[in-house]
């Protein structure tokens, strides 16, 4: 709560205090506050047991901090790999995707090629993106890319 606050920001507030409650009313101003403090905290756990009590055992895990949006996110998705993205994010590597189409757009070949059966790629399954594909064969559907349409 008060992370930010640092040690000259301290000592001016206690001066202040002293000055304006005096040395003699301060100590009962502090314990005054303590024990708003703690009535506050007291009254806040019992509430929160009495929603647990009320939501049933389904909820005994249920924590409050989670109706932050920011660690709901994160707790369902950074942490639970239920859906498999870590293996997803993983399997980006943009550095080889770059240097691939880099070496295409140069003319160098990265691995050897060999043509398929149908002359359309090499032996990697990548698309020589330099070579132009002869005619197609009769009955043969153009490729499909469903990004240019």
């Amino acid at each position: 709560m008060f992370n930010d606050i640092g040690p000259m920001e301290l000592g001016t507030l206690v001066v202040l205090a002293v000055l304006i409650f005096g040395p003699d009313k301060l100590p009962k101003l502090i314990q005054d506050v303590s024990n708003i403090i703690r009535k506050v905290r007291s009254f806040s756990e019992s509430a929160k047991q009495d929603i647990r009590a009320e939501l049933g055992p389904e909820f005994k895990d249920f924590e409050f901090e989670d109706l932050n949006p920011k660690t709901f996110v994160r707790k369902q998705l950074m942490d639970n790999d239920d859906l498999g993205l870590k293996e997803i994010r993983n399997s980006f590597d943009l550095r080889k995707d770059m240097e691939e189409v880099a070496d295409a757009v140069h003319g160098r070949e990265t691995a050897p090629a060999t043509t398929a059966a149908n002359g359309s790629g090499t032996g990697s399954g990548t698309p020589d993106l330099l070579k132009k594909r002869e005619k197609l064969d009769p009955g043969e559907r153009p490729p499909f890319d469903a990004d240019a349409t």
